[in-house]
């Protein structure tokens, strides 16, 4: 189970899928308020930044895939989409870009989608999807898990980790992996990656961690409220990068221990 965090957004998440994620809910917004007429609901995204000394400099491509009514062509797709290419990604971010890095539909017209066109369990790509090539990809599932297995609880719980260390300032960006065996509560190991070759530090960050969270399933379940009907939002648009709300949904994503760190 991973988590990470960098101090590239105001959410402490990736650019590139902070972004694409984004295009998505705004998109979906329109649509759904009629405003974005002939697009259908099933939609993907991607955008691809160059980084430049482990920092967002310039996007290098956008993908923004969507299904659409027969009554429109490509070339109205495309019309139709690339405004929230521009609402979602800051101009600094867009000042080089190439319109031919645009991609909307690269394989033709996509007039049948959702389970219509593929059918199958979602929720494995957990990592890549969240994190694109941040963070090393783990398995398991989120949306087709309860909160007492691991593979969604413990992935939370290294966000929630991640996110206090790097709002703490005592690091830039963090990676957190939490290993398991079935049978036994307390997490095998305890990984931590600062990314800043400081042993003491990184060693003193894992002693706060042991000292202060309960990485037990029942201690996370009860650290972040998981057992509430606070799920439903999940399903759609990412676990990850999120603000928390007032009924105890993406708990994970608050930076109320950063202290223990600093």
């Amino acid at each position: 189970m991973f988590g990470y965090a960098c101090n590239e957004t105001e959410e402490l998440m990736p650019a590139p899928i902070h972004y694409s994620h984004k295009i998505l809910r705004l998109m979906a917004d329109d649509r759904k308020s009629g405003k974005l007429k002939n697009i259908e609901p099933d939609s993907k995204s991607q955008v691809t930044i160059e980084y430049v000394e482990g920092k967002p400099a310039k996007v290098k491509s956008v993908v923004i895939s969507s299904q659409h009514s027969a009554d429109i062509n490509q070339a109205q797709v495309r019309d139709l989409l690339r405004p929230y290419l521009l609402k979602s990604i800051p101009e600094n971010f867009l000042k080089e870009f190439n319109e031919d890095e645009l991609y909307v539909n690269p394989t033709g017209n996509f007039v049948i989608g959702g389970p219509d066109g593929d059918c199958g369990l979602t929720g494995r790509k957990i990592i890549v999807d969240t994190y694109g090539g941040a963070a090393p990809h783990g398995g398991g599932a989120f949306s087709g898990k309860d909160p007492t297995k691991v593979d969604r609880s413990a992935a939370y719980a290294a966000r929630y980790i991640a996110k206090n260390i790097v709002g703490s300032k005592i690091a830039e960006k963090c990676l957190i992996q939490l290993a398991y065996a079935i049978g036994v509560s307390k997490p095998l190991s305890i990984y931590v990656n600062l990314f800043d070759n400081d042993l003491d530090k990184n060693k003193f960050v894992v002693k706060k961690i042991e000292e202060n969270f309960d990485l037990s399933p029942r201690g996370i379940r009860e650290m972040l409220h998981l057992n509430k009907p606070i799920y439903e939002k999940t399903s759609a648009y990412g676990h990850f990068g999120r603000m928390p709300e007032t009924n105890g949904s993406f708990s994970w994503e608050k930076t109320d221990k950063t202290s223990i760190f600093s």
